[in-house]
């Protein structure tokens, strides 16, 4: 296993030790795992990049693992009322309608790969939700923090089914 994966798999055991901090109270190191989780996702996507260690199994959990952090921190957040429910069932009917065009583009030979919508629409949601945690009190910062991870998904699902269109042209 590459550098680039091991900070993915890295990611994935840090979303349950976030939880168990979240839950029990523990703000500070609750924010410091939720970064560092955070700071893989950027590190392992340059060193996959600049040091050809581009994988078929980091292609799939890199993306996976990143959905999972954060919907564990709206799911979090939902649970003690600091963001509404339907907020994160838009982000996830974006990221299941997203894969679901994915894989009628692999049964036409077709690969849709991340947009920079998509990749901003990721940066701008953990950034968001690093602010929730670190300023959860303030009501002001869930509200503009919900609707900017609600802006950025909705506007990168829409680009990614206005660019990819014809996927669904050839559709069976």
């Amino acid at each position: 296993m590459n550098t680039a994966n091991k900070l993915t798999m890295l990611r994935v055991v840090l979303i349950p030790v976030f939880l168990v901090l979240a839950y029990s109270g523990q703000n500070t190191w609750t924010f410091v795992v939720y970064i560092t989780a955070c700071i893989t996702d950027f590190l392992d996507g340059y060193i996959a990049r600049n040091y050809n260690q581009t994988t078929n199994f980091g292609k799939f959990m890199d993306p996976l693992a990143d959905k999972v952090l954060v919907l564990a921190a709206m799911c979090y957040f939902v649970d003690f009322g600091f963001m509404p429910g339907w907020a994160v069932a838009i982000v996830l009917f974006r990221e299941f309608a997203v894969s679901g065009m994915r894989l009628i583009a692999v049964e036409q030979g077709k690969v849709i790969a991340a947009a920079w919508s998509g990749k901003i629409k990721t940066a701008c949601t953990m950034i968001c939700l690093c602010a929730m945690l670190l300023f959860w009190r303030y009501e002001f910062v869930r509200i503009g923090s919900t609707a900017l991870i609600l802006i950025s998904t909705v506007y990168s699902g829409i680009e990614y089914f206005w660019k990819n269109k014809d996927v669904f042209k050839n559709a069976q």
